[in-house]
């Protein structure tokens, strides 16, 4: 199959958009198919990484005259993401893909619906949409959404009669290291003890949340012999202030960016602090405890539902962390509550959704859906 992948990252998105499509087209690639990305070149993207991967790249260019700027800019309009109207990305898009002709384009851009979809139609053989929202019509034959808590009927009008759902974190697009890593990270929380910490707010942490957490931790109850692992992003606006600000915090901590070992370190931790994005589901795939610090309005549903679901504790309001996370680590202190924590997250997923999503992608090729 020739896939070719629309997805954005910046400093206001994120990274996890391009990261979860590269974790798909190294699988892809892996099993013989063919790969390559369309991206907007916005503050923050990650082209060079997809081109270190070897997959050819079309990089769109930024409008600093963008009439969007001028429009609502509240956290929600995620229009403004894209950087141009939908229908100038639809034409540079389908110039792009005209003379390659993918099998399948997937599409994962929370400012991108049917109507962007439509545009692309007549010259891609089907399209598969990556969302987490539930909140627009799409035009596609096969939908991913791997949150937990979702369920099929909140795309109930929203996409056509014949598209497949893949709905939930059995579908989480995680690299292969999670799965085969899983067994022995388990066997390891039998009898856990709150040592190691694994600090990871995203691949941006544009308002460094990371430093927050790092001072309400110095206030914490913890013991001097803890270990902080802290990973940020190459492109987290607060990295050096981070880097300093470790220097003097009275446990061992290390500051490593843009790490290609996270299932590794995931192992060797007792404990993370992190969002509520798609770094939960490698967490959960390896029994990770997790407090989960809630960014956006769209990591709320996520949070509680692994709350509930009893794998994870959520802090609401990131600018109250030296209040709240000194108690919550107090709580944590407990060997059983770790466990029962790291068995719940364990039950969520297996980490093998990336070769069930293939499976799925290769099927409909084979029905001709």
């Amino acid at each position: 199959m020739k896939v070719a992948f629309r997805a954005d990252a910046s400093v206001e998105i994120g990274t996890g958009h391009v990261m979860r499509c590269l974790t798909l087209a190294d699988e892809l690639t892996r099993q013989g198919h063919e790969c390559r990305f369309i991206c907007r070149e916005h503050e923050g993207h990650l082209c060079d990484l997809i081109m270190s991967k070897g997959y050819g790249l079309t990089l769109l260019p930024v409008r600093n005259d963008n009439e969007l700027n001028t429009r609502d800019s509240s956290p929600d309009n995620y229009a403004l993401w894209l950087g141009v109207p939908w229908q100038e990305d639809a034409r540079q898009t389908l110039d792009a893909l005209t003379p390659w002709k993918p099998d399948w384009l997937v599409v994962d851009h929370y400012a991108l619906d049917a109507e962007w979809e439509r545009a692309l139609a007549n010259i891609v053989g089907r399209i598969m949409v990556i969302d987490d929202l539930a909140n627009r019509p799409h035009e596609c034959a096969l939908l991913l959404d791997q949150n937990l808590g979702r369920v099929e009927s909140d795309y109930h009008g929203l996409l056509p009669v014949v598209c497949q759902r893949l709905i939930g974190p059995d579908y989480a697009l995680l690299r292969p290291e999670f799965a085969e890593s899983r067994e022995r990270s388990l066997n390891r929380r039998r009898h856990p003890e709150l040592k190691r910490i694994l600090i990871f707010l995203g691949g941006v942490d544009r308002t460094n949340v990371t430093g927050a957490v790092l001072n309400a931790l110095a206030e914490s109850p913890l013991l001097a012999s803890t270990e902080l692992d802290i990973i940020m992003g190459a492109a987290a606006p607060y990295l050096e202030e981070v880097r300093e600000q470790a220097d003097h915090l009275p446990f061992k901590t290390t500051v490593s960016v843009n790490v290609t070992d996270m299932a590794k370190r995931m192992c060797l931790a007792d404990l993370s602090i992190g969002a509520a994005g798609g770094a939960s589901w490698e967490r959960c795939s390896l029994g990770l405890p997790a407090v989960l610090v809630v960014l956006a309005e769209n990591q709320v549903a996520g949070a509680t539902a692994l709350e509930a679901f009893g794998a994870a504790t959520k802090l609401d309001e990131a600018d109250e962390l030296g209040t709240t996370l000194p108690f919550v680590m107090r709580a944590l202190s407990e060997s059983s509550r770790l466990e029962r924590m790291s068995e719940a997250a364990a039950g969520i997923t297996d980490g093998n959704g990336v070769f069930r999503t293939i499976q799925a992608m290769s099927a409909a090729c084979r029905r001709g859906l």
